[in-house]
């Protein structure tokens, strides 16, 4: 039997004035998608500083506080991915585009008025946070 891996995703919602904060993805899978910051954990390293890591390395702010919001069971074709998703209740600094090479914008979407084009490892992450619901296996 071939041994079946999946990846380990965090992801960071920062909402502001009922609007949350999306990268157009570039030059990596889902180009054109509009996504969460966020990315890979990395092997011994603790889910918060994950989710801070990313958010830093990709926005340049930097999370303050954040709160458990999310656990998705991201099975897809081309892989399997288990997302851990945070909010960031709290967080400082001057938003920039720190990997022009992976991020063509960051923009704030309305969560009434969000892009249809989102990112297809992400697309179930927005409609369980307007339901208030924190799980999706």
């Amino acid at each position: 039997m071939a041994e079946r891996r999946f990846v380990l995703g965090v992801n960071t919602f920062l909402i502001k004035d009922n609007k949350i904060l999306l990268g157009k993805r570039l030059n990596v899978a889902g180009h054109g998608q509009w996504g969460l910051p966020g990315g890979h954990l990395e092997e011994n390293e603790d889910l918060i500083e994950a989710a801070k890591r990313e958010l830093l390395e990709e926005t340049n702010l930097k999370a303050e506080e954040l709160e458990f919001l999310q656990l998705v069971n991201g099975i897809q074709e081309n892989g399997h991915y288990l997302h851990i998703n945070f909010l960031v209740t709290k967080w400082s600094g001057e938003l920039h585009n720190n990997e022009p090479e992976k991020c063509e914008a960051w923009e704030w979407f309305d969560l009434e008025a969000l892009p249809e084009n989102i990112f297809y490892g992400h697309k179930d992450f927005l409609p369980l946070y307007k339901k208030g619901l924190h799980f999706l296996s």
